[in-house]
């Protein structure tokens, strides 16, 4: 096995995290109605990340799971508003990844472009008020009608929902086939009857705006199913499968930043005469944040390899998903602690990070569902 990086993917890391210190935004977003706007999404798109891994044939970066992580962890170590950065890859996983694979050509052909340039921003639209870790009971309804389907029903929690141009939604087609009955619509954003409200306030991810959707009697053209009736649930779990292996390597970059500013403020701060670094109970705390960020490093690593070669299993997938999302949380309160009365303050922006990770223990599948798929991957 080997670890380290390839010459292209170091220089291709090095340049992006300078690119992203100078163009992107350089301030962290503590209000909770403050979100990125489109001149913000419009210079993430300038530096290929709207793009990562869709084909090159429409405009993107046409990368495997591995690099697109890679990149989306430099963007979380180097982009202050961690929100825009979980907007980008909700953006490119949960919705351009099933429009590329699933998609008929003239809708792929619509749509991938200006995902990829920045111009169309996207949001993932399956979670209702009644189901959310059970999204195999959708109450969501596409009922055909000639050459449209008419879509019913509401969708809460859609991150990118109020300035999104196209939806990635799911909704019964067939009742009485259960899970099997679900089907897969890129919506676009101004047909009759859609409505979007919002931005919800939210604990932290404030630069990322969600929203509620509404669907009512929406008649969307039957050229904007994606794949076939009755393979929502299908499509649903590839796009996460690439959502739960690359989006959290967000969450790598950040807990890198992170220890890289608790390491430097123990260094330097004193009590009772002696460096921070110097107090046993604080140096062990930063070897166990350090002991979590490379396990999880090398789960996440391992789970985007194993989708680039086809062979990947939700087991290894939601151990890197649990890892990071676990880690991320409890780095981040050990850093607050680090820093004590001065890292409860906003403006050192360490309490924030917090607040930014207790959403990764929820959102793309609970930690406890994930849990569930690793005890079931063993055979219980």
């Amino acid at each position: 096995m080997d670890f380290a990086m390839t010459s292209e993917q170091r220089q291709r890391h090095d340049r992006l995290r300078s690119a992203i210190r100078h163009q992107l935004p350089g301030r962290r977003r503590t209000d909770p109605g403050d979100h990125f706007d489109r001149d913000d999404w419009g210079r993430t798109a300038d530096l290929g990340l709207t793009g990562l891994c869709l084909p090159e044939e429409f405009g993107g970066g046409g990368l495997g799971a591995l690099d697109t992580a890679l990149c989306l962890e430099a963007f979380g170590q180097c982009c202050l508003d961690t929100g825009l950065a979980f907007g980008v890859a909700a953006h490119l996983l949960a919705c351009a990844v099933p429009i590329r694979d699933f998609a008929g050509d003239e809708v792929r052909g619509q749509l991938l472009k200006g995902m990829a340039d920045g111009s169309v921003i996207a949001s993932n639209a399956i979670t209702e008020d009644s189901a959310g870790s059970d999204s195999a009971r959708l109450g969501m309804t596409a009922v055909r009608d000639g050459d449209h389907y008419v879509l019913d029903g509401e969708k809460s929690f859609a991150s990118n929902a109020p300035l999104s141009d196209v939806i990635v939604t799911y909704a019964v087609t067939q009742p009485e086939a259960g899970f099997l009955g679900t089907s897969g619509f890129a919506v676009p954003r101004d047909l009759p009857g859609l409505s979007v409200s919002g931005p919800m306030e939210k604990m932290g991810l404030h630069g990322c705006p969600a929203g509620r959707i509404t669907f009512d009697g929406v008649r969307v053209p039957a050229r904007y199913l994606l794949g076939g009736e009755g393979q929502g649930r299908t499509i649903f779990q590839h796009s996460m499968g690439w959502e739960r292996a690359c989006l959290f390597a967000i969450y790598l970059g950040v807990m890198t930043h992170q220890l890289d500013r608790c390491v430097a403020h123990v260094r330097s701060r004193k009590q009772f005469g002696r460096r921070l670094a110097d107090f046993q109970a604080v140096s062990h705390k930063i070897s166990v944040m350090s002991e979590r960020l490379e396990g999880a490093r090398l789960l996440l690593y391992r789970a985007c390899w194993l989708t680039d070669q086809g062979t990947a299993d939700a087991g290894a997938v939601s151990l890197a998903k649990v890892a990071v999302s676990e880690a991320a949380v409890a780095n981040a309160r050990d850093a607050v602690q680090v820093f004590g009365g001065i890292g409860y303050l906003a403006s050192t922006g360490i309490e924030q990070q917090l607040r930014d990770a207790v959403p990764s223990t929820l959102f793309s599948g609970t930690t406890e569902i994930h849990r569930n798929v690793i005890a079931r991957e063993r055979g219980l």
